[in-house]
Parts: C-alpha cells; sequence; structure tokens
C-alpha cells in the first residue's frame, strides 16, 4: 500500500477542491461576486448614502471590497460547512491522512483564492467607475483583507460547527445582510453616534473602516486591527471548543 502525500500537498489538493466547489456554485457566485458587483454600481453612481468625506468612488470600492471578504469567509463558508458537516463529510474527512487541521487549512487557502479572485474582478470593476486607489495603502489593505478573513472564517466556523444547517443558513444570510449598514458598506463615522459605536467593535465595521482608512487615505488601521484580531481570536478559540464534525 502506499504511503499518503505529503502535508502540504494533501493541503492544497483540498484547498484547490474547496475553490472549485465555491466558483462552480451558483449561490455562492452570486453572494460572492454579482451582489457585490452591483452593490459596488450603485454605491459609486449613486448619493445615497451618504459614503463621508472623500471620492466616492474610492470609497465605494472599499466598502465593496471588505462586503466580498464577508460574503467569501463568512457567508460562503458558514453555508458549506454546515451542509457538509449535516451530510457527515466532515467527519469522512476528519478520518482520512488530511486530518482535521489539514481540512481548515485547506478552507483556509481557497478562502484566500477565492478572495484574490473577487479582489481583481471588483477592483477591475472600480477602476472603471473612476477608482483610483493609493499607492501607500496596498499593504495596509493587504493585512486587512487577511485579518478580515481569518476572523469571519472563524466565526463562519463557529456558527457552522455548533447550529443546525437549515439555522445556518438562515443565520449566516440574515447576518449578511445586517452587516451590510454596519460599517461594511457605510463608515462607521456616518452612522448615527451610538450605532456606529457598536459598528466599530464589530468585525464588519472593523474591517470596512480598515479598508477604507488603508485604500482611500494610506493609513495604518491599528485600531480596527485590533478588533479583528480580537475577533478572530476569540471565534476561533469558541469553535475549537464546540465545533462539532458530524450531526
Amino acid at each position: 500500500m502506499s504511503a499518503p502525500a505529503p502535508t502540504g500537498r494533501r493541503i492544497l489538493a483540498q484547498a484547490a477542491y474547496e475553490w472549485r466547489t465555491l466558483l462552480s456554485n451558483g449561490e455562492q457566485l452570486l453572494v460572492s461576486v454579482v451582489l457585490p458587483a452591483l452593490a459596488l454600481v450603485g454605491l459609486a453612481l449613486s448619493r445615497v448614502p451618504s459614503l463621508g468625506p472623500g471620492r466616492r468612488a474610492d470609497l465605494a470600492t472599499a466598502g465593496v471590497l471588505a462586503l466580498a471578504v464577508v460574503s467569501t469567509a463568512f457567508t460562503g463558508q458558514a453555508i458549506a460547512t454546515g451542509f457538509d458537516r449535516r451530510a457527515g463529510v466532515l467527519r469522512l474527512l476528519g478520518t482520512t491522512p488530511l486530518g482535521r487541521s489539514g481540512l481548515v487549512a485547506g478552507k483556509a487557502l481557497a478562502v484566500l483564492a477565492v478572495l484574490a479572485v473577487q479582489v481583481v474582478a471588483l477592483g477591475a470593476l472600480g477602476l472603471a467607475l473612476g477608482w483610483h486607489p493609493v499607492a501607500s495603502g496596498w499593504v495596509p489593505g493587504l493585512v486587512s483583507v487577511v485579518l478580515g478573513a481569518a476572523a469571519f472564517v472563524a466565526l463562519a466556523l463557529l456558527l457552522a460547527g455548533t447550529v443546525r444547517a437549515e439555522a445556518v443558513l438562515a443565520l449566516a444570510n440574515l447576518a449578511w445582510v445586517l452587516l451590510l449598514g454596519l460599517g461594511v458598506l457605510v463608515p462607521t463615522g456616518e452612522l448615527p453616534r451610538g450605532l456606529g459605536a457598536v459598528a466599530r467593535a464589530l468585525p464588519s465595521g472593523a474591517l470596512g473602516d480598515a479598508l477604507r482608512t488603508s485604500l482611500v487615505q494610506g493609513g495604518w488601521p491599528w485600531v480596527a486591527w485590533a478588533v479583528l484580531l480580537a475577533w478572530a481570536v476569540a471565534a476561533g478559540l469558541g469553535a475549537v471548543r464546540w465545533f462539532r464534525w458530524s450531526g
């Protein structure tokens, strides 16, 4: 009997499978690419809602890139993982040489790969609509995307591993809708004072503000990054503690 492939190769193979699955799913493409693209066009060409000071196309593109992270890292992963758990796929994969840690690593790499496609596609659309990103903002923007992806993947796994698949579907889609107005597309500074304070403490507001600070102002959003890191650690620990691989 042949020996199993090296760990790195197994993880890359799983990541490639997850990536193909995400991109071939019509519902996932709708949430991950089509709806963010429509949101970008609508925000860039309209005058409402207020996006604060700055060029509207720049602010709209930064917000929609944050929406792409939420769509793929949270909504898409929560739904896919929840139904895989119900079908017993996770339990079976956890007993293979891939292992549970390899499965999680494969999912994380797949999310980053899909996000790369989204950034290219939505960035190209943003450029066509007049987006002029600040060159000094690319590095902090990349850090913001990675930290945002980590926080929302951890939240997705926590939700998918503790709730029935049908409830995951409902809650993930509801959260996607609610988070749109809690700092993702609309800056927290444009929200009512109390709501804005709440949004800044949420991963949605932290991610949206981080990308706007990075890509529009060229700044380094240390406070927003701290919020995202805190959510990633807390949700990650919760997922490790309560995630159920079957059921």
